[in-house]
């Protein structure tokens, strides 16, 4: 299943957004890294087989600001949002707007990939006719 989604990953932090490429790919995922919310925004065509990871606390544009201006687009990509300074009230915040999961560094991977299948799983009974 892998193999049909791609995943973007929005991270400010160069060695993380590679080691997160190679890690997607190594479970067979499509990857697309962007270094800011803003470059993110700025693509020309996102896939809707997707799901969007994005680090919270980047320069510019955060992931919580990114994710709130991707919905206003009417876009409803799945969300895992991550971030080393995990703070609750941000956390319930984001996931009563419906981000997927919120997740601490130094990420696990297992629970990593757990979330990303739940995403998608989640991206697939939105599509399927009704």
């Amino acid at each position: 299943m892998p193999e049909q989604f791609h995943i973007y990953v929005v991270d400010d932090d160069p060695s993380f957004g590679d080691s997160m490429r190679r890690l997607l790919k190594s479970h067979g995922y499509s990857v697309s890294l962007f270094r800011s919310a803003a470059e993110f925004l700025g693509a020309s065509q996102l896939s809707d087989n997707a799901c969007l990871i994005a680090d919270i606390h980047m320069p510019g544009m955060t992931g919580v600001e990114l994710y709130v201006a991707v919905r206003k687009t009417g876009r409803t990509i799945p969300t895992i949002l991550i971030t080393a300074y995990p703070e609750e009230t941000v956390r319930q915040r984001m996931l009563d707007l419906g981000v997927i999961s919120y997740l601490n560094k130094p990420l696990n991977e297992a629970v990593l990939i757990d979330c990303l299948r739940h995403a998608l799983a989640c991206n697939l009974a939105k599509r399927a006719p009704r």
